[in-house]
């Protein structure tokens, strides 16, 4: 069944929608007396245009493959070289820190230099955060 967003409730995850995580969000609905499912809250973000990921400082190599429209083994192969600092979360599975993820833009190694140059600059700063 669909109910149509109120006013209030669009403001709330408008507000909300950099800072918390979205079941962060539907608890704050929740305890507002709003019934939203989690996903529900990821699909509205998505149409408004905002990110459904708050601005956290950790992404996966899948999440800056898909932003820079990469390959992900392109991104993996990166962290196995050692040129992307990244802390291992599974066999397979890396985390990279927004940190690590600026030096490796703002000094790339020279092989891959043209390469970076070529890469979207508002997918880039995106991904770190930066204001276009």
């Amino acid at each position: 069944m669909y109910t149509k967003w109120t006013d209030e409730e669009l403001a709330i995850i408008e507000a909300k929608a950099e800072v918390y995580t979205i079941k962060q969000i539907a608890s704050i609905l929740k305890r507002q007396g709003y019934q939203r499912t989690p996903i529900a809250i990821y699909l509205k973000l998505n149409s408004l245009g905002y990110s459904a990921r708050p601005t956290l400082d950790n992404y996966s190599c899948k999440e800056i493959a898909q932003f820079l429209q990469l390959n992900f083994s392109t991104v993996t192969r990166w962290v196995k070289r050692g040129w992307l600092k990244a802390t291992r979360r599974s066999a397979r599975h890396y985390q990279i820190r927004k940190c690590h993820l600026k030096q490796f833009f703002d000094n790339p190694p020279q092989s891959i230099k043209k390469r970076i140059a070529a890469l979207d600059v508002e997918a880039i700063n995106y991904l770190l955060g930066r204001r276009a």
